[in-house]
C-alpha cells in the first residue's frame, strides 16, 4: 500500500457476552483516504469501528482482544487512556444527534469546552468547524438557534462540525446518510471527499452505490469476519471472493 497506514488491526476480536461478533479481523487502513466498511446487517461493521475508538467496551459485558494500532500506537495497550483516545478519534452516528438544549454555536463548541483549552477563541473554533463541515454559509446568521431546528442533513453536518472542532486524528461515521434524502446525502458525500485531504475517514454504509462512489478502499464483512479488503474499484468490479461478488450484486444480504 503506497500511503501511510493510519489504522492497523491485528487479530481483532470482539464479544457481547458470549456472542462472538468480530473474529480475527486483520485490516490495514491507509491515511487520508476514505475506507468503506460494507456487509449485511449484523455482520460486525458497527462493532468494528466502535472498537477503533474504544466505544465498544462501554457496552455491558463487551470485551475485545487483539491489537488496534492508530498511527503505530496500540490503543488497547496497558495504560492507554480510553477517554483521550475517544477525543482523538471523532465519531458520527447513524441518526443526527445535536445536543437538543444547545444552539448551533454551542453544539460545535461543546467538545472544545469539555476537552480543550478554555482560553481558546471559541468564535474562531466554531467558525472553522462549521466551514470544514460546509455549513458556515447556511447557518452563520442563525448561530443562536437550536441545533435541532436545522434540517436533517444540516444536523448531520453540524455533528461532523462538532467532531472536527476538537481536531481529531481520524473520523469514523456509522451510516451517516441512512436517514437523509438524496440531496442531503450528496452534500455529505461531497464533504467527506474534501475532508479526506486532511483526515483518515472510515464509513460504515449499507449503500453499495455510495461505497463505490466515495471510497478509495473497501472491506466486506460477513458473520464477524473480514472476507475481503481491497481498493474500492477492484472490489466492486472484480472481487476476489465469490461471497463478496454475491453480496455486491444483490444475491444475498
Amino acid at each position: 500500500m503506497e500511503t501511510e497506514t493510519a489504522i492497523l488491526t491485528q487479530n481483532l476480536n470482539a464479544w457481547f457476552g458470549r456472542n462472538h461478533v468480530l473474529k480475527n479481523v486483520n485490516m490495514q487502513i491507509p491515511a487520508r483516504r476514505i475506507t468503506a466498511v460494507i456487509g449485511p446487517s449484523g455482520c460486525g461493521k458497527t462493532t468494528f469501528i466502535r472498537c477503533i475508538n474504544r466505544m465498544h467496551e462501554l457496552v455491558r459485558d463487551a470485551k475485545v482482544s487483539g491489537k488496534v494500532l492508530v498511527h503505530g500506537e496500540d490503543i488497547y495497550a496497558p495504560g492507554a487512556d480510553p477517554v483521550q483516545i475517544r477525543r482523538r478519534i471523532g465519531m458520527v452516528f447513524q441518526k443526527p444527534n445535536p445536543f437538543p438544549t444547545m444552539s448551533v454555536y454551542e453544539n460545535v463548541a461543546a467538545g472544545w469546552r469539555l476537552n480543550g483549552d478554555r482560553r481558546a477563541d471559541l468564535d474562531e473554533i466554531v467558525e472553522k468547524g462549521l466551514r470544514m463541515a460546509a455549513l458556515w454559509d447556511e447557518v452563520k446568521d442563525h448561530l443562536n438557534k437550536p441545533g435541532t431546528s436545522l434540517s436533517g442533513g444540516q444536523q448531520q453536518r453540524l455533528c461532523i462540525a462538532r467532531a472536527l472542532a476538537v481536531n481529531p486524528e481520524l473520523l469514523l461515521l456509522d451510516e451517516p446518510c441512512s436517514a437523509l434524502d438524496p440531496i442531503a446525502t450528496a452534500k455529505i458525500e461531497e464533504l467527506l471527499y474534501s475532508l479526506k485531504q486532511t483526515y483518515t475517514i472510515v464509513i460504515v454504509t449499507h449503500n453499495m452505490q455510495q461505497a463505490a462512489r466515495i471510497s478509495d478502499f473497501s472491506g466486506f464483512f460477513l458473520m464477524g469476519e473480514l472476507v475481503e479488503f481491497d481498493r474500492a474499484q477492484k472490489l466492486f468490479t472484480t472481487p476476489a471472493n465469490k461471497l463478496t461478488e454475491d453480496y455486491i450484486t444483490g444475491r444475498f444480504g
